[in-house]
């Protein structure tokens, strides 16, 4: 990516070199990773330097850098726990859908599994930078304000381009616990919400969690229709819609600007709350986003929420919530009662990276980078799985959605892929009630480039049909 160091770029590379290598294999030598890599030899004795200061690898001298052996761990007595059972017997977390969750592959595996960006699209060298700089901050570790520091909080509140200011805005810890808080301000118990179908299956879980009820509501090419939206909420006396208006999760969809007003109408003539989910909003391909459904709102009906996890680095849990009026105080009096604050560092971190002139570089980078992933997975398919048919998206987000022949079992599907060494995801845990069809989601992001996207197909091409 732009900005990023050659060293970050080769760290990554070597690391997941390392992950499809048994113990005790040798790397090649100095010579051929400068060859190989066009990088120099300095560069090379630094990074193998750093991952075997890491424990990844072991240097013998006269002999060359072999993979390190994983560290021995003693076996605990573990305890007899079962009573617990009986204790929390009718208070269970069900995590729904997320019980599928993509797993770390094993090696050799190439991903198209997953939510987040692989580490060669990640500003490593910036965010390194960024973490630094705000470690030396002299109140670096000092106690945070509860809403979040007034600076980051006005960089997401001009970021949504809506009439919101900084006091309108709480920081999170990335856009799962705000999609968790959000929930449970606004909903009670048993209530029904409405979301699209499919949807994201994190909302799916943060929802069951709550003990809140998901009603489907279809989702087409344009987005949800404002009239099935209508009487949805006169069926069900539901007061929340779950959405992702903007390059939906997972199928890329955009709703149409001119139902963004009628759903907000619909909304509001129902006195529902809508949580706009905007994960994507700098995942745009050719750089144009649809103005938010907050920056429709004049009547307080969005709380939205956002991160900066998705464009830049899993581990950098900050998010936001968008909120005007009584559910703002709500929200911030459940920040008071969870965790009284996010962590300062992270916070300070954040504010660095976005802050820079390098942020706006990867931005542009990334764009790039994930419309040639886009076109280049789409391609493959056509050309050697033209019975996986994609479904159009609008130029946006890190997925295609896939829809699979008629008879075919996406479970087993996803079971022979990986078989094949290439781990991608049912559509089925995408859908709050019954799938309307079988597919299955890949994400373009997860993979290391488009040589392993162009090969994840050429191992799936014998799967066909199921």
């Amino acid at each position: 990516m732009a900005g990023d160091g050659s060293a970050a770029t080769l760290e990554s590379t070597l690391r997941d070199l390392v992950r499809t290598l048994e113990p005790g294999a040798r790397l090649p030598s100095v010579r051929e990773i400068v060859e190989r890599h066009q990088v120099s030899p300095v560069t090379v004795g630094k990074v193998v330097a750093r991952l075997s200061a890491a424990g990844v690898l072991v240097t013998r001298p006269g002999s060359g850098t072999f993979v390190a052996a994983p560290p021995a761990r003693a076996r605990a007595r573990r305890p007899d726990t079962a009573w617990q059972s009986l204790v929390l017997a009718g208070r269970s977390v069900d995590l729904g859908a997320l019980r599928e969750a993509p797993r770390d592959p094993v090696p050799g595996t190439i991903s198209l599994s997953g939510g987040y960006l692989h580490r060669s699209l990640q500003p490593l060298s910036a965010l390194a930078s960024a973490m630094s700089r705000a470690a030396r901050r002299p109140d670096a570790w000092d106690r945070a304000p509860a809403g979040g520091l007034p600076a980051l909080r006005s960089y997401f509140a001009e970021a949504t381009a809506a009439d919101v200011g900084l006091d309108d805005v709480l920081i999170t810890t990335g856009g799962q616990n705000a999609l968790a808080m959000a929930f449970r301000a606004i909903g009670a118990p048993g209530d029904a919400v409405l979301v699209e179908s499919p949807t994201y299956p994190g909302a799916l879980a943060a929802l069951a969690a709550a003990r809140l009820r998901a009603i489907p509501i279809p989702l087409g090419p344009d987005g949800i229709d404002p009239d099935d939206l209508r009487q949805a909420f006169a069926r069900t006396g539901s007061q929340l819609l779950y959405c992702q208006p903007t390059f939906h999760n997972p199928t890329g969809i955009v709703l149409s600007e001119s139902r963004r007003q009628a759903v907000l109408e619909v909304a509001h003539a129902a006195r529902a709350f809508i949580v706009e989910d905007d994960y994507a909003r700098h995942l745009s391909h050719d750089g144009g986003t649809t103005r938010s459904l907050l920056g429709h709102d004049v009547h307080g009906t969005v709380v939205q929420v956002t991160s900066l996890t998705k464009p830049a680095a899993p581990s950098l849990r900050v998010g936001a919530i968008v909120a005007r009026g009584p559910v703002a105080e709500r929200l911030q009096a459940s920040r008071r009662v969870d965790d009284f604050f996010v962590s300062r560092p992270m916070q300070e971190a954040a504010l660095e990276l976005t802050s820079s002139p390098r942020w706006a570089g990867h931005l542009n980078g990334l764009k790039r980078a994930l419309r040639d992933r886009h076109r280049i997975l789409s391609d493959a398919l056509r050309a050697r799985l033209p019975e996986w048919e994609p479904v159009a998206g609008k130029g946006g987000g890190l997925y295609l959605w896939v829809r699979l022949p008629p008879n075919a079992d996406p479970a087993e599907i996803v079971r022979r892929a990986s078989e094949q060494g290439v781990d991608i995801e049912s559509g089925q845990r995408f859908f709050p009630a019954e799938a309307d069809g079988p597919f299955v989601r890949l994400s373009f992001a997860a993979a290391a480039d488009s040589v392993a996207l162009e090969e994840a197909v050429d191992r799936l091409a014998p799967i066909g049909a199921g």
